[in-house]
């Protein structure tokens, strides 16, 4: 078996044919002019402009697959609201450039808070936020800043939901991703994003045999085993958005 770190890879064998629970789709493909030094040692606002843009375009993607996640253990509404919050940032960054990475996820923050339904909006929203406190007065981050501001961005989320890895929620793509950008923070950027990724993936994976404890899939109970959860799977499309700008060259 192939170790693939792509979003929805089709090739013969690989376990995301076979997985119908993991199964998405490929957004386009990231195109941002930045010099390769700055894809392995820095993390520049360019970057995270495109992260956020390519964000969108996965959730889009696959916003009928979350959907159907959700359907089956909550509202419902979850691919409606992510679209309908990263749509919203798309509007207000074509409106208003922000002067540096801080600024940039205050923005995307504040603009998911006020527009994604449910309880993705605080956690998401607070997510980004807590990334900008983390950034703020750099105007490019090294690996060890990368990994200290997802730190804070999984505490936050952790905060708000109360949730910890085993729960069935966000935090079990997003804590497993953290978990290994710290293992391989001797590696490059691109590389330890590109394995934070693939960490996500398997912890996605994870939900499914889990019973959910937070949450209103909580309240199905045993039923709620067999399941993906919609939460950590829309983490697991940020964090590949996230490897696959970092690997763009």
């Amino acid at each position: 078996m192939h170790a693939c770190f792509t979003v929805g890879c089709v090739r013969r064998g690989c376990h995301w044919r076979k997985r119908r629970g993991s199964e998405l789709k490929a957004g386009p493909r990231p195109t941002i002019l930045v010099k390769q030094t700055d894809l392995m040692n820095e993390f520049t606002l360019p970057q995270a402009s495109a992260w956020i843009k390519v964000s969108g375009e996965l959730i889009a993607a696959n916003a009928a697959r979350l959907t159907e996640l959700d359907t089956a253990i909550g509202d419902g509404d979850h691919g409606t609201n992510m679209v309908r919050g990263f749509a919203a940032v798309q509007k207000k960054l074509a409106g208003q450039r922000a002067g540096d990475i801080a600024a940039l996820f205050k923005q995307v923050g504040m603009t998911l808070l006020s527009s994604v339904g449910g309880a993705s909006g605080p956690l998401y929203g607070g997510f980004f936020l807590e990334l900008g406190k983390q950034a703020a007065g750099k105007e490019t981050l090294r690996q060890s800043d990368v990994i200290q501001m997802f730190e804070g961005g999984l505490r936050d989320v952790q905060r708000r939901g109360k949730a910890e890895p085993g729960d069935k929620t966000m935090v079990d793509s997003l804590a497993p991703a953290v978990a290994a950008m710290r293992d391989e923070s001797n590696r490059d950027l691109s590389s330890t994003l590109k394995r934070a990724s693939e960490a996500a993936r398997v912890g996605v994976e994870s939900t499914i045999p889990l019973q959910a404890r937070k949450g209103r899939a909580s309240y199905l109970g045993e039923r709620s085993i067999g399941h993906q959860d919609p939460g950590a799977t829309s983490c697991l499309l940020l964090l590949q958005a996230l490897a696959s700008v970092c690997q763009a060259a």
